[in-house]
């Protein structure tokens, strides 16, 4: 076997040693998670004057539908202290008139004095209604979702901020669990909070809480059940057991105001605002010396509806890693530079070389194989051998994500449900992961060209509605 296929070889057994890893230290991270739950007292944080205030931002384009319920959850949440911030992006539906009827909106003459330069505010709206006096509904100029999340950080009154998607629906106590790990740390500052993200399709939603769980009735829809699981469950727990989490859903993260203000917000230019922004906070940390940490909660706190066509998903998974392309190469200084901690030696070289390179990695081994059948090379029998031990390994890890869900937390009790998930783990990596490497490999030829822009979601919406709508970020 020559120099290329050697580099295969370690590529692969360096992935599997990896998620060995991950699966351990995501483990004892549950594990002590768990523990430390038993003995909490949650309402402590409701009812303590030493909790900090928490500013809810939302931004929202074209959401009339949908904005109302979505605003009256959000409202309903248990809490002492905080506020909500709806942005209408320059939506061109009717969503400023529907908030207007349903919410008693009337313009005020707000001191707006912006921190982070954004696309102009047109009106800043208040309720007549002491009942909505924690809403604050903001029109703006339409520039995306970083843009619209900026003016929700300028207008913010609390010492926490929370970027929400207006969509996903949270639960009636995920403000407490979430801003926990804030007053817990007394030996660092907890820059931001993470949670997990659950996937809502075919759930029965009620009053805007999941009251029953339910896979999808489609494979890609399970898949990114699977997914999610893995991601959160076992990835990003260990992650935060080294300190080294380089990413906060932008659905559900939690951050500290003042130091968003600093770092300059969000930045719009990248469509990977969520893991810029976190990365650019860790940066800084750094720089200054102070000891810090980011935080991240594996309670099923927010549920959100994924896409389940082709077509979506991969605009999705393209946005996904042109955005992971953009931020790394933004903060290239931190590469391998002890001077970052374990964000520049371990998590910066490991989203580099598995996350970002793994679709070039993943198509040039394929390719090679062939080539060394279609040769007679007789060394190909490693690198077929090779793909089954990955091929089964793949299939471990993803069942050891669904075993730590079980057990943690049990949502999904039909045994059909969990027959339905273990088929997809089987089918997985010959069904679907070759899409994901596919539209992977088109991000990067994207990013290459220039493309950018978030391109269209489409969404079905909860409890199987029938009615579509069109969401844009562009």
């Amino acid at each position: 076997m020559d120099v290329l296929g050697i580099m295969f070889l370690l590529y692969s057994f360096s992935i599997i040693l990896i998620y060995l890893s991950t699966t351990i230290l995501s483990a004892l991270e549950m594990r002590d998670h768990l523990r430390k739950n038993k003995f909490s007292d949650y309402g402590d944080i409701i009812t303590s004057p030493f909790a900090p205030g928490i500013s809810l931002i939302a931004p929202a384009y074209n959401e009339s539908k949908s904005l109302v319920q979505n605003a009256k959850s959000l409202l309903s949440l248990h809490y002492g202290k905080f506020e909500v911030i709806i942005i209408n992006d320059g939506s061109k539906d009717d969503s400023i008139q529907v908030m207007i009827d349903n919410f008693d909106l009337v313009k005020t003459k707000y001191a707006y004095n912006p921190s982070i330069e954004t696309k102009p505010v047109r009106a800043i709206y208040k309720s007549t209604n002491p009942s909505y006096s924690k809403l604050t509904f903001v029109d703006k100029e339409n520039g995306g979702k970083a843009d619209a999340l900026n003016v929700g950080i300028n207008i913010a009154c609390q010492e926490i901020i929370a970027c929400i998607d207006v969509d996903c629906i949270l639960s009636s106590d995920s403000l407490t669990r979430m801003m926990r790990p804030f007053m817990e740390e007394t030996n660092r500052k907890v820059i931001a909070v993470g949670g997990v993200i659950g996937v809502a399709n075919n759930c029965e939603v009620k009053d805007g809480t999941v009251i029953k769980y339910r896979v999808p009735d489609s494979l890609l829809g399970r898949f990114q059940v699977i997914e999610y699981f893995r991601a959160f469950l076992m990835g990003r727990m260990a992650w935060t057991r080294l300190n080294g989490l380089m990413l906060i859903s932008g659905a559900f993260g939690f951050f500290d105001r003042e130091l968003v203000l600093k770092v300059g917000g969000y930045f719009p230019k990248t469509v990977g605002e969520d893991m810029e922004l976190v990365v650019r906070m860790r940066r800084y940390m750094e720089e200054i010396k102070v000891p810090y940490k980011v935080g991240f909660i594996p309670d099923p706190l927010c549920w959100t509806e994924v896409p389940e066509s082709e077509e979506i998903l991969s605009r999705q998974r393209n946005r996904w890693m042109r955005g992971t392309i953009e931020t790394l190469q933004l903060h290239q200084k931190i590469s391998f530079n002890p001077k970052y901690g374990v964000m520049g030696m371990v998590s910066y070289p490991f989203w580099s070389l598995f996350e970002k390179a793994a679709p070039i990695m993943e198509t040039l081994g394929v390719l090679y194989t062939l080539l060394l059948i279609i040769s007679g090379d007789s060394s190909a029998i490693y690198l077929i051998v090779l793909f089954v031990v990955i091929y089964f390994f793949s299939i471990m890890i993803s069942s050891f994500s669904i075993l730590f869900e079980q057990i943690a937390y049990n949502n999904y009790k039909d045994k059909k449900d969990l027959r339905k998930l273990l088929i997809t783990v089987l089918l997985e990596p010959f069904v679907i992961h070759p899409k994901i490497v596919f539209w992977g490999l088109k991000g990067h030829w994207d990013f290459i060209r220039g493309k950018g822009g978030w391109g269209i979601m489409i969404r079905a919406g909860f409890n199987k509605a029938t009615d579509k709508q069109k969401v844009s970020n562009t």
